[in-house]
């Protein structure tokens, strides 16, 4: 198939993705066939090749359709972006990750942040250090007047106090420098209460909190430290919290294995929980564990997106709609050019901040030496780390420059390549095919929904 065009099957529709205008296309049969030769045969040879399923006319007219629509920039669309793809040296800090605890109250089986600590010890973010983030962030994010602090663990809700604190902190500089701060958390939710959920919808833009699905798959994978479940505490919590949230953002996001490769079951029982905004997502595990996905799993894996969304369109159709993640896209606006050719900011848009005040490009590089950036009295010392990360796009990695999906994912998530790969720039083709069958789904559904001519509330990745 063609790195300029790409088609598949889907929801009973045949749709053709033209990668770089963006353009989509739900077509018949014969233009479908089509395009399998269109590229590399001419007019006769096509006609010759398919005259045993469709009527001569219909072929060339078809044909005449394609030429059209390669000539309108909508087909076919060679790729102008390489050309204009610039390094950058520019870095303006619009959003931090403050691990405010290397804690949990949790020994989930899966954790990258080993079971909470980064593998660095057990503590929690102090107050002062806390300040020292806040004011580091106000001061690399230039001219820019919107940016985000992320209080993320470990569990940040064994620190709540230290939070609540740098919220109020956070608000007052954010006035004294002309800008505005969104505030997010992610919990376990273990410690969820009242004063929480009150404190939440009154301070935070979007509040994540983890539920792996179903009691059984919850409760393999996420114990407590006495190896007890914790589904029975925690699901009577997220509901109240959800039935409290109105109308703003949240997300209950959880992890699959290769324990529940039926992960479709998950989601579908998230949301008849009364959840609404859902995001299950692969574990990314290098070693060889009996929860890891592997290559063997990766058909099943696919085939159950694909279940995913068939069941996703059913509820929508039923009335009683849910918002998978991964089955969000804009298809009208989408991302900037700088955005389709670079996606993550980590280590030059984003940081995360650790206890200590050391400064690393995201959570999930916290503890591995060799990415340490800086730290909030010397500000960022590794700027050829930092510049490796800028100058990183989908042209610095040749398995992205032939792939259809290249300007959805912009070259997929930095750590999990280097997390399986050894190299940020290397991607994990097992999440690479999965993000492919995500996208398509995606579309498909998106393309479903506007073919009936009904307007939806997608915000987009």
């Amino acid at each position: 198939m063609s790195e300029l065009m790409h088609k598949f099957k889907r929801l009973g529709m045949n749709i053709v993705v033209d990668p770089v205008s963006g353009s989509i296309h739900v077509v018949d049969d014969i233009i479908y066939d089509i395009l399998d030769f269109y590229e590399n045969h001419s007019k006769e040879e096509i006609v010759n090749l398919l005259q045993h399923k469709y009527e001569k006319k219909d072929i060339l007219e078809a044909i005449a359709e394609i030429d059209e629509l390669k000539e309108k920039g909508l087909l076919f669309s060679e790729d102008i972006y390489k050309d204009i793809a610039v390094s950058r040296s520019d870095s303006v800090i619009k959003a931090m990750c403050l691990n405010v605890a290397h804690d949990c109250n949790l020994r989930c089986k899966y954790c990258f942040a080993s079971t909470g600590d980064f593998k660095g010890g057990r503590k929690l973010m102090d107050f002062e250090t806390g300040k020292k983030a806040i004011d580091f962030l106000i001061k690399s994010s230039g001219k820019r007047r919107n940016i985000e602090v992320d209080f993320f663990g470990g569990e940040p809700l064994l620190n709540f106090d230290v939070v609540k604190k740098l919220v109020e902190y956070g608000k007052e500089k954010a006035k004294e420098n002309k800008k505005v701060i969104k505030f997010t958390i992610t919990t376990n939710a273990v410690l969820l209460d009242d004063e929480k959920i009150k404190y939440f919808n009154e301070n935070f833009s979007n509040v994540v909190l983890s539920l792996d699905g179903r009691k059984e798959v919850n409760d393999n994978m996420r114990i407590r430290v006495d190896g007890s479940g914790t589904y029975d505490t925690i699901v009577p919590k997220i509901k109240k919290f959800v039935e409290s949230r109105g109308k703003k953002e949240y997300y209950v996001r959880g992890t699959f294995t290769a324990k529940n490769l039926d992960f479709a079951n998950d989601v579908l029982h998230i949301a008849d929980l009364g959840v609404y905004e859902i995001s299950v997502e692969p574990v990314v595990e290098k070693e060889d564990k009996d929860y890891t996905l592997k290559e063997e799993h990766l058909e099943r894996i696919l085939n159950e997106y694909d279940r995913l969304a068939e069941e996703y369109i059913e509820k929508y159709e039923e009335g009683r709609p849910f918002s998978f993640y991964h089955f969000k896209i804009d298809l009208e606006g989408g991302p900037c050019v700088k955005k389709r050719l670079q996606g993550c900011g980590a280590g030059f848009e984003y940081i995360a901040v650790t206890p200590d005040g050391d400064i690393y490009p995201c959570h999930q590089f916290v503890g591995i030496e060799e990415f340490k950036l800086g730290n909030l009295e010397e500000g960022i010392t590794n700027k050829e780390l930092q510049q490796k990360f800028m100058e990183s796009d989908i042209y610095k990695r040749e398995e992205c420059t032939k792939c259809w999906a290249r300007f959805y994912c912009s070259g997929g998530c930095f750590a999990n390549n280097y997390n399986i790969n050894g190299d940020i720039n290397k991607p994990y083709e097992l999440a690479c095919e999965m993000q492919k069958r995500r996208f398509e789904n995606a579309i498909a559904i998106k393309a479903y929904q506007m073919l009936k001519g009904e307007v939806n509330d997608y915000k987009g990745i």
